[in-house]
C-alpha cells in the first residue's frame, strides 16, 4: 500500500502526543503503524551513562501497554556504543540479538531473532532515549520504513521528555503524600491523640470539644500558659470532619511584625526585596482542614484587620498580589492574656473579638484539678521513657504522688512534664521521689478536701472527689490495686468493683498507663 510521509507524519504524531502515559500512546501509534509496517512491538529506553545501565520504562503491543521499570546493564563495547552517540539517528537492525545494546534488552522478551529499528531521540543536541521497533518473524524492515520512522524523531523525543517528567511528577506527589500521611501521624502522636484527664478533670472540657468539632465555628481556647491548649485544638481537629486535612499551627508571638503578612497570607515573587519566588502563606497551607492561631493577643492591630476579613469572607490575597484567594479553613484561636483588659487598653479589636468568641473554651489551671495529676504523671513517665530508650518506665517512690498533689504547679502541665524529665534525668532507674518540689505549707493532705470540701472558686462534684480519694490511695499503693499492700484492701472493697469504679471515673491503670 502506498504511504503518504505527510500523513504519516501527521497520524502518528497525533497519536504520540495523545497521552502522557507514554505507553498508551506508543499502543495507539502501533495500531496505525500495523497497516503499513512489519511491526509487533514498541519499548522507550533511557539511558544512565553513570551506572551503564539501560532503564526500559515502557512497552507496547497491538493488544496490551504496560509501564516497566527493567534494568539492564551494558557490557564496555555497548556503553561506549551509546555514549559515543551524540545526534539523533535510526539504525536498521537485521537481528537484534546481534548488537551490544539491543541484544541483553530484547533478551528480556525473549526477541533477540527479531529484526528491529532503533531510533535515537535527542532534543537540542542532548541524546534523552532510544525507540525499538520490533519485526515479526520472518519478515524485515526496508529502507521506506527507516524514511517513514526517523520522520518522527521529534514528536518521539518531546514525549519522552514530557512522559518523564510527568512519571517524576506522579513519583514525587506520592512520595509527598507519603511523608504528609507519616507526618501528620507523627504530630498526632507528639500532640496527643488522647486528652490525659477527658473522663475526670476535663470531662466537662471534652464534653464541649465534642459538642463544637463536627461544626466550622470558631473556637476560642483560653487558659494560663501550658494548660494543653494546643492538645484541644488538635482533639478538635481530629474529632471533626477536617481531620483528613492538614493542622497549622501558628504562634503569633513568635513572628516579627515585618514579617506577619508574608507568613500568614504569602507573597508574590517579586512583592519585597529578599522575595526571589511565590510563597503560600500559612492560612492558604491549611486549606482543606485547621489553623490554630496560638497567643493571639500577641498579634498586631493591622494584622487583625486582615485576620477579621479571612474570618468574614474565608478569602486572603498575597503579599504584592492582586487576585483574590478563597480559603476553605476552620479557625482556633488560644491566649493566655484578658482579651476583655485589651479590649479597653485598645490593643485588641473589638469585632474580631467578638467573631472569635463563639465558642470560648477556659481550660483549667492544673492546681484546680488535681485530680489528673497521677493520670498525668504515668502518662509523662511512659513518654518520657521511650523517648530515652529505658527498658521500663520506673517506679514512684512512696509518698512522690502526693508530694506532686500538692504542688500548685504555676506552669500547669507544662511544668509537670519537665520536672517529670528531669526526675528521670537524675533518678538513674531508681524510684522516683521528686524531692525538689516542694508542696504548699498550708496544702491540705491529698485526698482530704480543704474546709468544707469546697474548693474556693468551684464546688467539687462526688464523683471529682471519689477519684482524689482513689488517686490518694494508689499513690500510697505505689499504684497496686490487688494484695496485701493493695488499693482495694484499704478502701475495703473487692478488686475487680474498685477496677470498675475506677473505669467509670476515668482512671487510667494497669495496661492502659502504658500504652500512653
Amino acid at each position: 500500500m502506498p504511504i503518504d510521509p505527510n500523513a504519516f507524519f501527521r497520524e502518528s504524531t497525533l497519536r504520540i502526543c495523545g497521552s502522557l502515559d507514554i505507553e498508551k500512546a506508543m499502543q495507539q501509534c502501533l495500531q496505525y503503524w500495523v497497516r503499513f509496517l512489519p511491526a509487533s512491538r514498541m519499548c522507550f529506553h533511557i539511558y544512565d551513562p553513570g551506572s551503564g545501565i539501560v532503564e526500559t520504562v515502557a512497552m507496547a503491543t497491538v493488544a496490551k501497554s504496560e509501564a516497566l521499570n527493567l534494568r539492564t546493564p551494558l557490557s564496555a563495547k555497548g556503553r561506549r556504543q551509546v555514549e559515543e552517540q551524540r545526534a539523533s539517528r535510526i539504525k536498521m537492525v537485521p537481528r537484534m540479538g546481534d548488537d551490544a545494546v539491543a541484544g541483553p534488552v530484547v533478551s528480556h522478551f525473549q526477541a533477540e531473532d527479531l529484526p528491529g529499528l532503533l531510533l535515537d531521540l535527542a532534543l537540542e543536541k542532548k541524546f534523552i532515549g532510544t525507540v525499538s521497533v520490533f519485526g515479526e518473524p520472518g519478515k524485515h524492515f526496508d529502507q521506506d520504513h527507516v524514511k517513514l520512522i526517523s520522520l518522527l524523531n521529534r514528536p518521539f523525543a518531546i514525549a519522552l521528555a514530557n512522559s518523564l517528567r510527568y512519571r517524576e511528577l506522579r513519583k514525587l506527589r506520592d512520595m509527598l503524600a507519603d511523608d504528609n500521611r507519616y507526618l501528620r501521624d507523627e504530630l498526632r502522636q507528639l500532640a496527643g491523640e488522647e486528652v490525659v484527664g477527658a473522663g475526670v478533670g476535663l470531662r466537662d472540657i471534652m464534653e464541649m470539644v465534642r459538642q463544637v468539632a463536627p461544626l466550622d465555628s470558631p473556637v476560642l481556647l483560653l487558659g494560663e500558659t501550658g494548660v494543653g491548649k494546643e492538645v484541644l485544638a488538635n482533639a478538635i481537629h481530629n474529632l471533626s470532619s477536617r481531620r483528613n486535612g492538614p493542622f497549622i499551627r501558628v504562634n503569633c508571638g513568635a513572628i516579627p511584625n515585618t514579617l506577619m503578612d508574608s507568613e500568614l497570607f504569602g507573597h508574590e515573587k517579586g512583592a519585597f526585596t529578599g522575595a526571589l519566588a511565590r510563597k503560600r502563606g500559612r492560612f492558604e497551607r491549611a486549606d482543606g482542614g485547621t489553623i490554630f492561631l496560638d497567643e493571639i493577643g500577641e498579634l498586631p492591630l493591622e494584622a487583625q484587620v486582615r485576620l477579621l476579613r479571612v474570618l468574614q469572607d474565608k478569602t486572603i490575597e498575597r503579599v504584592g498580589g492582586t487576585d483574590t484567594i478563597r480559603v476553605n479553613i476552620r479557625i482556633i484561636a488560644a491566649t493566655h492574656r484578658n482579651l476583655e483588659k485589651m479590649l479597653a487598653e485598645g490593643t485588641f479589636r473589638e469585632d474580631l473579638y467578638f467573631r472569635l468568641r463563639v465558642f470560648p473554651i477556659v481550660i483549667p489551671p492544673l492546681r484546680r484539678r488535681t485530680e489528673d495529676i497521677p493520670a498525668l504523671v504515668a502518662h509523662f513517665i511512659a513518654k518520657k521513657a521511650r523517648e530515652m530508650k529505658m527498658s521500663a518506665p520506673p517506679e514512684l517512690a512512696p509518698g512522690a504522688l502526693e508530694r506532686l498533689m500538692r504542688y500548685p504547679w504555676p506552669g500547669n502541665a507544662r511544668e509537670l512534664e519537665n520536672a517529670v524529665e528531669r526526675v528521670l534525668i537524675v533518678s538513674r532507674g531508681a524510684p522516683l521521689s521528686f524531692n525538689d518540689i516542694l508542696p504548699e505549707p498550708d496544702a491540705a493532705p491529698v485526698g482530704e478536701p480543704k474546709g468544707n470540701g469546697v474548693e474556693n472558686d468551684a464546688p467539687l462534684a462526688l464523683d471529682v472527689l471519689m477519684a482524689r480519694h482513689i488517686h490518694a490511695v494508689l499513690g500510697r499503693c505505689g499504684g497496686r490495686i490487688e494484695g496485701e499492700k493493695g488499693a482495694a484492701r484499704l478502701l475495703r472493697i473487692n478488686p475487680s468493683t474498685l477496677r470498675k469504679r475506677m473505669g467509670k471515673l476515668g482512671i487510667v491503670y494497669g495496661k492502659k498507663v502504658a500504652k500512653k
